[in-house]
């Protein structure tokens, strides 16, 4: 490993063509960040709803699926065959309950509001996270881009040139989203490219920070990184080892990924040990936990997009490694002994966290996954795929709180009230970050989008 300060980067054993490019295409948005960074003088279009409102957006990925009846939307009076064992309790939200497994979040109910009239058209989890990320199906195509490019790429624009930064659009996990088959194709930038990608960075329940796609040449230690004329020599005798490869952008992409490992501001935000134990703690020893300390962390450095991925793997029982919501088995077991205690303590962490420090306000959070999950509990004791209904969770950044949007029916099957499509979540989230109707549509991003306008 390589250590630059107390951030870490992978080392390769030995550069290979693979690992050549790899570096040289690992780091979209990393690219020409050296121009694309955060700034005081920040101006953005402001939406319909006047100034920008969220000048970062988090959102926080629960890739698998929670089930809203387990969590946020409880049918205690459904037959037993649909309700499942957590008690419903009450929250700060007068007449709303959530079940038992949430009581940090059910005691700040009044600090964000929830959406229970979610709904899909997906069935799957890479086509249905496709949706969810981008607001439009992946076949036939052209995939539409992720949120967090859409937002990225306007505030790039926006932004004036010069200022070395951390890039625009950070998902933070251990790699892509995907199930045992294939990932999310909307992950990133879609048809725009992968210029637009996320800059991808893991954390350990340890809080260790890592970069996993970024390769560095054998042998380069923090002292010679230091050194910009024998780096560039070094990446020059590199390139000529594969001058049969086009590598027209490289010395853009060396020059970010440079800018990148020795920008004061990018260490100090990826930086974990400069948190306190308390608040270390607070948050909780868990990959998710301390991915969304490292995401408030960012949020503090004004990174415009943040995506907290609950996991990269989507299977609840995926061995060796970590693992999402897709609870066909064992549902009520994971949610009671793992998910529920993760997430609760986790985003109220989160929550309380960004209030104490003044940042909620000026910070979108949106927390949901892709789908629900069968209101009918299967023959395994658990619960399968459920895209007819679904909850999110937002928060700040223009979002007034503690108000409750949506209801499904008595058996949490479908929405009693007009449904909320992903595509209405990208717009919500696009107008908030200062992205108005005009602006989208020149980027030709969300065509047709309405916002959630009962959030407002």
């Amino acid at each position: 490993m390589l250590e630059i300060g107390s951030f870490r980067a992978r080392l390769c054993q030995g550069i290979t063509r693979r690992s050549f490019l790899r570096w040289g295409t690992a780091l979209p948005l990393a690219t020409g960040a050296a121009n694309r960074g955060r700034h005081s003088g920040f101006q953005a279009s402001a939406g319909e709803y006047g100034e920008v409102r969220a000048k970062s957006v988090l959102f926080v990925w629960l890739w698998g699926a929670p089930s809203h009846l387990d969590t946020f939307d409880p049918k205690p009076k459904a037959p037993a065959s649909f309700r499942g064992p957590f008690a419903p309790i009450a929250t700060r939200t007068p007449g709303i309950h959530f079940t038992e497994l949430l009581p940090k979040l059910a005691a700040r109910s009044d600090r964000f509001s929830l959406i229970r009239s979610n709904r899909t058209t997906a069935p799957g989890h890479p086509d249905a996270g496709t949706v969810a990320l981008t607001g439009a199906a992946e076949a036939p195509g052209p995939v539409w881009p992720n949120f967090g490019s859409i937002v990225a790429r306007h505030r790039s624009k926006a932004l004036p040139e010069g200022h070395e930064q951390l890039p625009p659009f950070i998902a933070l996990g251990r790699g892509i989203p995907c199930d045992v088959v294939r990932p999310i194709v909307g992950y990133g930038g879609g048809q725009w490219g992968k210029a637009y990608d996320p800059f991808m960075v893991s954390c350990s329940e340890l809080g260790d920070v890592d970069i996993p796609t970024l390769n560095l040449i054998d042998g380069l230690t923090p002292g010679r990184l230091g050194d910009r004329r024998m780096l560039l020599s070094e990446l020059d005798r590199a390139e000529r080892r594969f001058d049969d490869i086009k590598l027209d952008d490289w010395n853009r992409t060396y020059q970010s990924a440079y800018g990148l490992l020795t920008s004061p501001e990018a260490r100090r935000a990826l930086d974990l040990s400069r948190e306190s134990p308390a608040t270390r703690e607070m948050y909780g020893q868990t990959s998710f936990g301390q991915s969304c300390l490292l995401a408030r962390r960012l949020v503090e450095a004004e990174v415009p997009y943040i995506q907290v991925n609950w996991s990269q793997y989507v299977e609840a029982m995926t061995p060796n490694c970590d693992f999402g919501w897709d609870t066909h088995i064992f549902n009520f077991e994971l949610l009671a002994d793992r998910h529920g205690p993760i997430f609760d303590r986790a985003f109220a962490a989160l929550l309380d966290d960004l209030h104490q420090r003044g940042l909620l306000e000026t910070t979108l959070v949106v927390a949901m996954g892709e789908f629900g999950r069968t209101p009918k509990i299967n023959g395994q004791a658990a619960r399968d795929h459920w895209p007819n209904v679904y909850f999110s969770i937002w928060a700040g950044g223009g979002v007034v709180p503690g108000r409750v949007i949506g209801e499904s029916d008595k058996l949490g099957q479908e929405p009693v009230t007009s449904p909320i499509t992903p595509a209405m979540v990208g717009t919500t989230i696009c107008e908030l970050a200062g992205l108005s109707s005009q602006t989208r549509a020149e980027l030709k991003a969300l065509p047709g989008g309405q916002v959630i306008h009962e959030l407002l």
